[in-house]
């Protein structure tokens, strides 16, 4: 009888280990390792089994790729076109959708609204592991949610009693709200530990794919922003959509970092306001700001997915009165705005290791990709030459070290969104050609072309 082997898997980070430290190896957390015992893979006679050989290359249960049959994933309307463009057209009928977030940043309250829509033409049931049935009920009078006949509500966070109930319920949309706070009953660890996330979504996983129920599962995130509970959770899901805002703005953004139905990396705004969140169906005009022409402000197109927005840069240059110069950012990665302050001072010999620099996003969005460097480095010396920029203009374009201007993906995408909206000029790399009508092109190669191009006259 081969014999049970331990094992010692972290609570916060999923790691596992042989031996038992006092100190997670992975994540560096005391205290957060927990023993499992596992048993190897035997067969019915108690020998472990081992693959056996043979002449004929037959496959045992294994099917070619073009054998397999087509099958087509029916989708419901959630009743937000945002939400719906994010998981690539609504709904799939089975999946298991994970939405993250942080506290009060509006997850309840999308999920709410989300499910007494569907209920009017589907049975629904919302399960409350972290409130009381009587608090839903005064977040929807809150809201001013209508409440159909068909929407279940369930306050309870034995995950075994939820499955008896899902199985005498049959409902279409199952919404579980948290998975951290439900617990299976002959799992030892304590609710929300790395054994209970896993088997509880597993379990979930089982019946939403069984029984053809679309299931969406609200995840905690930690103070670094990531998903609490063990990595595989994202592994099991087949959607993951992060909820993003900042508490001190109206708006919100849902992103899709995964997605098996449809594209990753899709957006969705809301905003949200006494009536809950209002989607917002331009979100270019939200990040666009007030577009009120003063010295450092560029417009660039970003893009989020297969989702173009238009976003203003707002810099600011300044005498430092530190021994060494501020650098700060808002919306833009720290780092890549570093890279552009070398470049600028190093190609152009523009002098900014003596003075403060800031930049910031209109509206608060995070913009990662690299489109966005010559917009930044064209706002930081119109802040610091005291100059507008053209205006009509949007700048898009990638940095290199060397001071070139280099290729951006879906160029035209960024360009159409651009013209929709009203610009008349645009400052590309020299290396892509694109003709957009009423849309006038300016292809520059080196940093200092684009500079010279945007640059107007002084400011008054």
């Amino acid at each position: 009888m081969p014999k049970a082997k331990v094992l010692y898997i972290c609570r916060e980070c999923g790691a596992e280990s042989l031996q038992y430290f006092g100190r997670c190896p992975s994540c560096g957390q005391w205290n957060t390792l927990d023993e499992q015992v596992t048993s190897p893979l035997t067969t019915e006679s108690g020998t472990r089994r081992s693959p056996r050989r043979s002449h004929l290359a037959q496959p045992l249960a294994a099917k070619p790729l073009a054998a397999i049959e087509e099958q087509a994933h029916p989708r419901s309307l959630s009743g937000f076109s945002e939400l719906d463009r994010v998981l690539g057209g609504g709904i799939v009928v089975g999946s298991l959708v994970l939405v993250a977030g942080e506290p009060g940043i509006g997850k309840s309250t999308l999920l709410l609204q989300m499910a007494a829509q569907l209920a009017t033409r589907q049975r629904v049931l919302y399960v409350c592991a972290e409130e009381s049935g009587q608090q839903v009920k005064l977040r929807s009078q809150r809201l001013a949610v209508a409440v159909p006949e068909s929407l279940y509500l369930l306050a309870e966070t034995d995950l075994e009693i939820i499955l008896q109930e899902l199985a005498h319920l049959q409902p279409q949309l199952v919404i579980i709200d948290s998975i951290q706070a439900v617990y299976l009953p002959q799992l030892t660890a304590a609710p929300g530990s790395v054994s209970q996330v896993r088997e509880g979504t597993a379990a979930l996983m089982r019946l939403a794919k069984r029984d053809h129920i679309s299931l969406f599962i609200v995840g905690h995130v930690t103070k670094e922003g990531a998903i609490a509970g063990p990595k595989v959770l994202e592994h099991l899901v087949d959607t993951v959509l992060y909820f993003e805002g900042d508490r001190f703005a109206s708006h919100r953004l849902v992103r899709a970092v995964k997605n098996r139905f449809g594209a990753s990396q899709e957006i969705g705004v809301f905003e949200m306001g006494a009536q809950g969140l209002v989607e917002v169906t331009n979100p270019s005009a939200l990040f666009l700001g007030d577009r009120d022409p003063a010295p450092g402000t560029a417009t660039i197109v970003a893009c989020e997915g297969t989702r173009p927005l238009v976003v203003e840069l707002q810099s600011l240059v300044s005498p430092t009165s530190y021994p060494s110069p501020r650098r700060t950012t808002t919306g833009i990665e720290y780092n890549r705005f570093l890279q552009i302050l070398a470049v600028l001072e190093k190609r152009l010999g523009v002098p900014l290791s003596k003075l403060d620099a800031y930049v910031a996003t209109s509206g608060g969005l995070t913009v990662a990709e690299p489109a966005a460097d010559l917009g930044v480095a064209v706002a930081v010396v119109a802040s610091f030459r005291d100059r507008w920029v053209q205006p009509h203009t949007v700048i898009i374009g990638e940095v290199g070290l060397g001071g070139q201007v280099r290729a951006v993906s879906q160029l035209e995408l960024r360009l159409r969104e651009a013209a929709k909206l009203g610009f008349r000029r645009a400052i590309i790399p020299h290396s892509q050609q694109c003709a957009i009508a009423g849309l006038e092109m300016c292809p520059v190669s080196r940093v200092a072309d684009a500079i010279v191009a945007a640059l107007a006259a002084p400011a008054p």
